[in-house]
């Protein structure tokens, strides 16, 4: 059951009433800051008037009907479902939870942080998050293990990716306390191994995977499976272990063409042609990203990154025509994107550096690499990138005898390579 004066305090922060207003004619201020932590038990009484003051009904009459809603909501943040119909569950649970002391209630507030992340309300996350970190310290073991988790994610979702796998860590550390389904570990094994893949921990993120694909697998859930090969293939390039990164991005394209997974599918090729770019394969890279230029259902923004790539691969094979088409529909694209522009930042500025290169304008490619594109790449050590356009500019210097910039460039090329190597 869930502790009354855990309900309380979080219902008065989400008002942001101060203990002062809430208590005001009903109790002293200490005594309600005992009850809000569990000091003291208060009478029945004295808990209506509160519940009053908050305006909310002291009723659980909806119990099993908002327990079995909040398992269908709960459900839909996991799989590929319609927002709107996520939108709908959740107010209608938020109406009932208005009106009902429930024991679903802390649980559907956690849940809350995993829901604005679906809905892309970061915000929204961070400022739930803060709300529940004040009576966080009264969560149960089942509780903990999803507050971390979400926390987890969000962290994820903003770039912080140590203190994610600080908080999965905390989260599976739980997993011995608390008895879940098999879907749910297999979920938080695959966050994790995401997680190790963007740390560069490549061993980990290989290991986590197979545990996450291994019940996936038991479980039929293809999706899930091919999001698993995805990480084992890009696992796999990393350590340039080939054979085995290009055996699991085809099983993953076989799954996503068998789930009609036009995303799934896209991402694959994108992972394949990064694959072959990474092997010096451009004619069998570039075959890959046009798959997904040609796709008529991709949302704009994931053109624009394959475009970025195809621009490139064109470039170094010196099939300028080709480079300048897929520059021309780059830049028409990041135009549609308008207020999305800074997700897509990195594209932007790869489209416009080979432009400015393809026009000759060495004047604009030199501003922009050095002033703008490195210092961004630098911020979000993006050491990969750092390399690749490192070493571009260095070029650039070293064909105009410019030797001091080159070598300055090159060094900085060579810095990055070195962080990569160490992470």
């Amino acid at each position: 059951m869930i502790e009354i004066g855990s309900f309380i305090k979080l219902q008065r922060t989400k008002q942001e009433m101060t203990l002062g207003e809430l208590s005001e004619g009903i109790v002293s201020v200490s005594y309600l800051s005992k009850i809000e932590n569990q000091k003291t038990q208060a009478s029945p009484e004295i808990i209506q008037l509160l519940c009053n003051r908050l305006g909310i009904e002291v009723d659980n009459s909806q119990e099993e009907v908002i327990k079995e809603k909040c398992k269908q909501w709960y459900s839909m943040l996991f799989e590929v479902n319609n927002k709107e119909e996520i939108i709908a569950t959740y107010q209608e649970i938020q109406e009932l939870m208005d009106k009902n002391i429930s024991e679903s209630m802390m649980m559907f507030e956690i849940y809350k942080i995993r829901y604005f992340l679906v809905l892309g309300e970061h915000d929204l996350a961070l400022k739930k998050v803060n709300e529940l970190n004040e009576i966080s310290s009264t969560f149960d073991n089942l509780q903990q293990y999803y507050w971390n988790k979400f926390k987890g994610n969000y962290n994820s979702v903003t770039g912080d990716y140590a203190q994610a796998m600080l908080l999965y860590k905390r989260a599976e550390d739980r997993l011995q306390y608390i008895n879940l389904e098999e879907r749910e570990v297999a979920d938080l094994k695959y966050a994790i191994s995401i997680t190790h893949s963007k740390l560069r921990n490549t061993l980990e993120a290989i290991d986590y995977a197979n545990k996450a694909l291994e019940i996936f697998m038991r479980h039929y859930n293809f999706i899930r499976c091919a999001q698993c090969h995805n990480i084992l293939g890009i696992s796999y390039r990393r350590i340039r272990m080939y054979d085995k990164a290009i055996k699991n991005f085809n099983l993953a394209l076989h799954l996503g063409k068998l789930e009609k997974n036009k995303q799934l599918i896209q991402l694959t090729n994108q992972n394949l042609g990064y694959l072959y770019s990474s092997k010096g394969d451009s004619v069998e890279a570039i075959k890959h990203y046009k798959e997904i230029i040609y796709d008529t259902e991709l949302y704009i923004g994931e053109k624009v990154e394959t475009l970025a790539s195809l621009v490139r691969e064109c470039y170094n094979i010196k099939s300028f025509d080709e480079a300048k088409e897929g520059i021309e529909y780059g830049l028409k694209l990041i135009s549609e994107l308008e207020e999305e522009i800074d997700q897509y930042k990195i594209f932007y500025y790869i489209i416009h550096t080979y432009n400015n290169l393809l026009n000759e304008e060495y004047g604009k490619f030199e501003k922009l690499v050095v002033k703008e594109f490195l210092p961004y790449l630098k911020k979000h050590k993006d050491y990969a990138s750092i390399v690749i356009f490192a070493e571009l500019i260095a070029k650039h210097y070293e064909k105009l005898n410019k030797y001091k910039d080159a070598t300055k460039y090159y060094k900085e090329a060579n810095f990055a390579y070195e962080q990569i190597s160490n992470i």
